[in-house]
């Protein structure tokens, strides 16, 4: 597998720059098709299903004039993110807007991509659009693989000293196959186990499976098998933080509302202390 096209969420958020930056990086690495791609915030259903004619007169001026505001914020947005994608050797790269919600229309949008590019929810940010459950909106809806860019931090280059959080499900194990071209620019690929005792998806031997899948892949990997009684979000960014990892690899999975996640709340809490990017895949 190999990322042919990469996306990424854009608009004027402050943490924009870095995730874009981050997002050309990575197309120019894998000489991948960059898109960016802005929302207006108005959901597309408002018009396919004739809700806007409906509405009476002085309502509809309204909202043609919000979405002529949101539209020249988004033009903006989009105007930084051509002047970053000109900027990066880059194969090739598109700048689109569309009319939705960000967390839909970034979710639909990433279905025609290898990689999807987000950032990590900044509740003091006030330029910020999306609702706090975006980047786990995107993870449940794409069905693509998600990057998700602290909102602190500048990230050039990740994969050098991935993380692999392991638990031997469904969702890990397509975690670590869309994770698969970032890791072979590994140095090492360490994979954490948490608790194995309190699983028999493991084995005789914890980890060992994992890392000769992975070693046929031609990757160096490093099992580690801890113990914890804490939150595995707050264990696995402790023991990323030992390690110098530059990323974190990881399933997820949720109900109706994003909230019963993988690993008993790791991605919440990961999503909410990150240090460094996470992919998800759900």
């Amino acid at each position: 597998m190999t990322y042919k096209t990469i996306l990424v969420h854009v608009d004027q958020s402050a943490n924009s720059r870095a995730r874009m930056q981050l997002a050309a990086e990575l197309a120019a690495t894998h000489r991948a098709h960059l898109v960016g791609a802005a929302m207006t915030g108005v959901s597309r259903f408002a018009y396919t299903n004739g809700e806007v004619t409906q509405l009476d007169p002085e309502l509809m001026d309204y909202l043609a004039r919000f979405t002529n505001a949101v539209r020249i914020r988004a033009e903006e947005a989009l105007d930084t993110f051509r002047g970053i994608a000109d900027k990066a050797d880059v194969r090739s790269w598109e700048a689109t807007l569309f009319t939705d919600e960000p967390e839909s229309g970034i979710s639909l949008r990433a279905r025609y991509s290898d990689l999807a590019v987000v950032s990590q929810f900044d509740p003091d940010d006030a330029n910020s659009t999306v609702p706090p459950d975006f980047p786990e909106y995107v993870v449940l809806n794409a069905g693509r693989p998600v990057l998700v860019v602290p909102f602190a931090g500048e990230f050039s280059q990740i994969g050098k000293r991935p993380l692999i959080a392991w638990n031997g499900s469904t969702a890990a194990t397509r975690a670590v196959s869309d994770a698969l071209p970032l890791l072979r620019q590994a140095t090492t690929v360490d994979v954490a186990i948490f608790n194995a005792h309190d699983s028999v998806d493991h084995g005789n031997q914890p980890g060992d499976d994992l890392a000769l899948y992975l070693a046929r892949h031609d990757l160096p990997v490093v099992v580690h098998n801890e113990a914890t009684s804490l939150n595995m979000g707050i264990s696995l960014l402790s023991l990323a933080d030992d390690l110098d990892s530059d990323l974190i690899v990881m399933g997820g999975y949720g109900h109706s509302r994003f909230r019963e996640i993988l690993l008993g709340g790791a991605t919440r809490t990961l999503l909410g202390a990150m240090t460094v990017p996470v992919l998800m895949s759900h």
